[in-house]
């Protein structure tokens, strides 16, 4: 169902490209956005998880400079039955978390410094097992792609001024392709939003509390994160908004509204679904996967990772 799913939102995509350079430069438009799209496809099969690390400018850890991060990863992926991912973590102040890699195999997952400073490390092992549900779910090759393609089509509004004004195309749709590009490029975000479909949320908050092994985690994570996310900035993602979708909670704004257009559910209906499902839970915690995700306190390890920003703070979290 998921190679499904991915298959038709490339084709979506490819056709979206193909359409647009048809009413920009004709036939021979239309052939070269079929090039691009094909090229671009390929690329992000293979590439779309580093070029989104890299945005974000994640630095990967291990257990030399992160110990407990990676012991509770460690730990979280065996829970999940899943191989090791690799572990980034990288500079913003806002907390929040991704999970990327088109398959379990070749997967990724980035904590920002502010999630591993403000939030505890029960939380943390809740936002941490939600995005290693995607990756069990292979949301995550949906996802990358996706980000990568839809930054490529909002270029299209770019360009569509200089192919949109040649008068020797003879394509009298020139001028209606540079409109339909101009709308496309601050829509391309939300295409985004309206192709992935947001359930996928409401199953890894599911099979993320089933991996840490206590679904009020997860819940006291999401509430902070989103109660963050409306008064601290993610300049990176702001810079990449097609990313958006990537993150457990929107670091774009505080988007409260459950429309058909939001990157991620409401927030308060995740956290009431997660405390439904925590009602079959042992109340005092004896499930395996509770107690094994907890990971022990040691020495402060929070690898630099950039300007250092939020360093100041007390650390509330694992690294306490």
């Amino acid at each position: 169902m998921n190679m499904m799913r991915t298959a038709m939102l490339l084709a979506f995509m490819t056709a979206l490209f193909m359409g647009v350079g048809l009413l920009i430069g004709g036939r021979a438009g239309m052939m070269i956005a079929l090039l691009i799209a094909a090229g671009m496809n390929l690329f992000s099969y293979w590439n779309s998880d580093k070029m989104v690390l890299s945005a974000y400018r994640a630095q990967p850890v291990d257990e030399g400079n992160a110990p407990e991060l990676f012991q509770m990863m460690r730990t979280l992926s065996a829970n999940a039955g899943l191989p090791m991912p690799k572990v980034y973590v990288y500079d913003s102040p806002q907390p929040n978390a991704f999970a990327t890699g088109r398959n379990p195999q070749n997967a990724a997952v980035a904590a920002s410094t502010g999630l591993l400073q403000r939030l505890t490390p029960e939380e943390v092992a809740g936002v941490m097992a939600h995005e290693l549900a995607h990756i069990q779910n292979r949301d995550t090759l949906t996802m990358t792609m996706t980000a990568t393609l839809a930054g490529a089509i909002s270029m299209l509004g770019n360009f569509a001024f200089f192919f949109g004004g040649n008068r020797d195309n003879n394509n009298p749709l020139g001028f209606i392709g540079v409109i339909v590009a101009m709308i496309v490029a601050p829509l391309a975000a939300m295409l985004v939003q309206m192709a992935i479909s947001r359930t996928r949320e409401y199953s890894a908050d599911k099979r993320g509390a089933e991996i840490c092994g206590n679904p009020l985690w997860l819940a006291s994570a999401l509430g902070k994160i989103a109660g963050a996310a409306q008064v601290i900035h993610n300049n990176d993602a702001e810079r990449n908004p097609a990313t958006a979708h990537m993150f457990i909670i929107n670091p774009l704004s505080g988007e409260r509204m459950d429309n058909l257009f939001s990157t991620h559910p409401n927030t308060d209906n995740r956290i009431a679904e997660l405390r439904k499902m925590a009602s079959g839970f042992d109340a005092g915690g004896s499930t395996p996967g509770l107690r094994a995700a907890r990971p022990t306190r040691t020495a402060r390890t929070v690898p630099e990772t950039g300007s250092g920003r939020g360093t100041s703070e007390p650390r509330k979290g694992p690294w306490s």
